[in-house]
């Protein structure tokens, strides 16, 4: 197993920026997720630990060894990509072989590290097809198992199950994690897809415009989102509008009334914030709310009924329009035009700065 540190790493394709002094450090044996949407520079990150891309400036350490200038075939680590990039002509014998083959690994031993991979996948009884005889699901395997197959330091991985379908990538998954606690080797993931990232990462970086907006557990980035595009990136949010009345005891002045929440952040007086309410934090009051929570009210806009939930859009007072979830929905508790009371709990309100005030303030 292998650590992996980055420090000040920056990347830049003519006059783009594509990453901006990037400091991670990436344990050993961590199931660590790259996430983020297209053009962030997940990709380009993860190209650049391959030894695809050398940076304009920092170091990329792999344990106590700098590869930073070090070729792709001398860093030791496995590629799965996005296409799978078998090649056709090669059965999945001959696929998962090459890099052995290319690394000068005699035949004995070959045909046992080979042979233990393709177990690994459960794709042996495969092994003298070809590659367009194969699923897609069988052909991410191969991938993978050409991946581990030279015993690598660390596996990166760019995004290997968006061709599949929904099904076959719940399958991947759980073989994926399977898989990585039988060999406990370092991986790196990169995708866009939220849920793959909070179902398998040991912890996430969440990346914005070149930089890493956020690094936490799935848990931490999910309950506790560092910013707005964290909140709004990962996951549905609802946001309120407000201004800190009491930096000490995070009271936050609204439109709706007055609230209180949780935060990382400092705060001063008067300063605009925004309230962030995941969805299924949201309730419909009954009887007398606690002094703890939070009420708000509204009338029902619309009802969506998708079998195992049931989506509530409400419009407040004000105007803003808020989603509540309620799993499990034995009943429809409320239906369009009906005027609701709706409460939640100030610790599942976490208070952010209003990056759009602040943009305005510095313009």
């Amino acid at each position: 197993m292998v650590g992996v540190t980055l420090e000040n790493i920056t990347k830049r394709f003519d006059n783009v920026v594509a990453l901006e002094r990037i400091n991670l450090t990436i344990n050993a044996g961590e199931f660590f997720f790259l996430l983020g949407p297209s053009g962030c520079g997940k990709t380009t990150l993860l190209r650049t630990l391959a030894g695809f891309y050398t940076p304009e400036g920092g170091q990329v350490h792999f344990g106590d060894r700098d590869v930073t200038l070090v070729p792709p075939n001398q860093r030791n680590t496995g590629m799965v990509f996005q296409n799978y990039a078998l090649w056709p002509h090669m059965t999945v014998w001959k696929n998962v072989e090459y890099g052995l083959t290319m690394r000068n690994v005699n035949q004995h031993e070959k045909d046992q590290r080979v042979k233990r991979a393709l177990e690994m996948v459960q794709m042996a009884e495969y092994a003298e097809r070809s590659p367009n005889q194969l699923s897609g699901g069988q052909q991410q395997r191969v991938a993978l198992a050409r991946a581990l197959v030279i015993e690598p330091g660390v596996v990166l991985m760019d995004e290997p199950l968006s061709n599949l379908d929904a099904r076959l990538r719940l399958e991947m998954r759980e073989h994926l994690q399977d898989l990585h606690k039988t060999l406990g080797v370092t991986i790196i993931y990169v995708t866009h897809d939220q849920k793959e990232a909070l179902a398998m990462g040991n912890r996430v970086a969440v990346m914005q415009m070149g930089q890493i907006a956020q690094i936490g557990t799935p848990r931490e980035v999910y309950t506790r989102p560092a910013t707005r595009f964290v909140a709004d990136f990962i996951g549905e949010i609802n946001l309120i509008s407000g201004t800190i009345t009491n930096e000490q005891d995070l009271q936050i002045n609204t439109a709706l009334g007055d609230m209180n929440g949780i935060t990382d952040h400092t705060f001063a007086k008067g300063q605009r914030v925004l309230c962030a309410i995941r969805p299924e934090a949201l309730e419909f009051l009954e009887g007398e709310p606690s002094e703890q929570d939070n009420v708000i009210s509204g009338q029902v806009k619309h009802v969506i009924y998708l079998g195992e939930v049931e989506q509530y859009i409400v419009e407040l007072i004000d105007g803003t329009q808020v989603k509540l979830v309620q799993y499990d929905p034995a009943e429809q508790r409320a239906k369009p035009g009906d005027t609701v009371q709706l409460t939640f709990s100030s610790q599942r309100v976490v208070i952010l700065p209003d990056e759009e005030e602040d943009r305005h303030e510095t313009v």
